[in-house]
């Protein structure tokens, strides 16, 4: 029986490539241990069959943006802790593989309403990280609130011009009824806490929210607490 080894000196071994060129090749999801992907470099293989995937590519993976449907109570940081390739929604398949690499260093880009669920945003990619930093302001984000109270005669069209409570401005919203208890509410940029303010300015009480939207980029129909990649044709 062979000695064990890292997965990366078989490979080197097998085609005869550079160290660097090997540990490209495993991270990027090309190499397979008897017929499963592995992509860490540092995995022992000893008697196992090491095989480069077609059309395999030297290359650093593309850093990732994903969208997860958090689920109610969670801060960002066990939000960002309940990722894992096992609740990746199988319905939104983008043609991306899993890779370990898709988990490190992952960045919370759009903060929720205080006590919110829904759509949340993680990505390592510096591309995307700076258009949510430079353009977040600009985004328009889209709630699901559900209410309790009575409102306020006329008090949608209050919302859309732009109410006053309690001596303060409020943003204007797109607002309307989408069943008898929750209201559909859109605007840009809400300050923490300001939906609630909204909501409070027509005699509604907030019970629950969730956002469905950011941008372009709408939740769908994406289960709670799973998550999808974003595909290159979307836009936030």
């Amino acid at each position: 029986m062979s000695e064990p080894q890292r997965l990366s000196r078989r490979l080197i071994e097998l085609l005869g490539c550079s160290r660097r060129e090997a540990e490209l090749y495993i991270e990027g999801g090309w190499v397979t241990v008897d017929g499963e992907v592995v992509d860490t470099p540092q995995f022992q293989v000893a008697g196992q069959q090491v095989q480069l995937l077609p059309d395999a590519r030297a290359e650093a993976p593309e850093p990732i943006t994903l969208v997860l449907n958090q689920a109610p109570g969670l801060d960002e940081a066990s939000a960002l802790a309940s990722i894992t390739p096992q609740n990746q929604a199988e319905t939104f398949d983008t043609g991306k593989r899993v890779l370990k690499g898709h988990f490190r260093n992952l960045k919370c880009l759009a903060p929720l309403q205080a006590g919110a669920s829904g759509l949340q945003v993680f990505s390592q990619d510096w591309r995307t990280a700076r258009k949510l930093t430079v353009e977040f302001a600009k985004l328009e984000q889209e709630y699901v609130v559900q209410v309790s109270g009575t409102l306020r005669e006329g008090g949608l069209d209050r919302l859309k011009r732009g109410a006053m409570h309690k001596g303060r401005e409020l943003p204007k919203a797109k607002c309307s009824w989408q069943n008898e208890t929750h209201l559909r509410i859109a605007l840009k940029a809400p300050e923490p806490g300001v939906i609630a303010v909204l909501c409070a300015a027509v005699g509604l009480e907030v019970v629950s929210m969730r956002r469905i939207r950011l941008g372009g980029v709408p939740m769908g129909k994406l289960p709670a607490g799973q998550w999808r990649y974003v595909s290159a044709k979307e836009r936030f």
